[in-house]
């Protein structure tokens, strides 16, 4: 029997944050899409308190990729084993380690650890699987690096929150006009045309043109996964020309949950986002002031569109509604 061989890499970063700061965000995985840019989505299925299996939707060479992990937490040693599950061809096994050791009271080297095996060890495939992999670890450690330098500041930077909307109507309608956002381009506010493009079963790319405050142009690009099942359509932004940029990071959700009283459907619009500070500071200056006087425009602006959203997907639904009643 064939055994393919299995590859090993290894990479490192040296950062000035204490080793449970660094420890805590590689262990907090269901915030990953807005702290590590190679990751779109994670759903956690199972957790015990000491490992986890989780469901992922990561980009590698410009492409959504899907798998199940296990992960193995271990806060005392600051490690973070894991070993796919569930992946997609041609890979055969993916593992490695998160590791974290305390240089000083403020100063850590994190150790990214992978392994892995293709089917046949074609060296197409090798190539393929290596370059992702490569990219998406310097990518990871060099943002996790940048969030845990901020750490005293971090809470600042992060902002999290919802907006709801009562829509009376079934899941159906509201789900679909979320589904099928191009359709209407006043779905986004000052968008001037969105793009939606099926890049696998479940999982779109969304382009939007907007007309910037200044009226310069901007377009911003989000991979989104739907669960038509539940309800639900999770996002994440994954390039944003506006400059300077006021977000690092954002992610968020649609969720439409259906009333235990009635028909009709209670639709969440849920936001999670990081600041950028070079952003922060060139619009707003330096300082504690700076920093709330931009998360109160931020939030502003992200609970404009998902007003204007939830608003559309409301008269959408009671109208088809209205006239299937008809």
């Amino acid at each position: 029997m064939y055994l393919a061989p299995v590859h090993r890499m290894a990479q490192h970063t040296e950062v000035d944050a204490p080793a449970g700061v660094l420890y805590g965000l590689i262990a907090d995985a269901l915030r990953w899409p807005v702290f590590l840019p190679p990751t779109v989505h994670v759903e956690q299925l199972e957790f015990d308190g000491e490992s986890e299996r989780l469901r992922m939707w990561v980009t590698a060479n410009d492409e959504i990729r899907s798998w199940t992990t296990r992960r193995v937490l271990d806060p005392v040693a600051h490690r973070v084993d894991f070993r796919q599950e569930v992946l997609p061809r041609p890979v055969t096994s993916m593992g490695g380690s998160w590791s974290v050791e305390p240089r000083g009271p403020e100063r850590s080297l994190v150790t990214l650890r992978n392994d892995f095996s293709v089917d046949g060890n074609a060296r197409a495939d090798v190539d393929w699987v290596r370059r992702a992999t490569t990219a998406n670890s310097r990518a990871a450690l060099a943002n996790l690096r940048g969030l845990a330098e901020r750490w005293r500041r971090l809470d600042d930077l992060v902002l999290s929150f919802e907006d709801t909307t009562r829509v009376d109507a079934p899941v159906e309608p509201v789900y679909d006009f979320l589904h099928r956002f191009g359709d209407r381009p006043d779905a986004v506010p000052g968008a001037t045309g969105i793009d939606i493009a099926e890049q696998a079963p479940g999982v779109q790319l969304m382009t939007v043109r907007l007309n910037g405050a200044d009226g310069t142009a901007r377009t911003t690009e989000s991979v989104r996964i739907g669960f038509p099942h539940a309800g639900r359509i999770v996002y994440k932004d994954v390039r944003d020309s506006e400059q300077p940029a006021l977000l690092a990071a954002h992610a968020g959700e649609w969720s439409v949950e259906p009333e235990p009283w009635g028909t009709g459907v209670t639709v969440v619009a849920r936001h999670h986002a990081v600041l950028d500070e070079d952003g922060v500071r060139e619009r707003y200056g330096d300082g504690a002031d700076a920093v709330r006087l931009a998360r109160e425009a931020l939030r502003a602006r992200l609970a404009r569109e998902s007003a204007a959203a939830l608003r559309l997907a409301k008269e959408h639904a009671e109208g088809a509604l209205a006239a299937h009643g008809a």
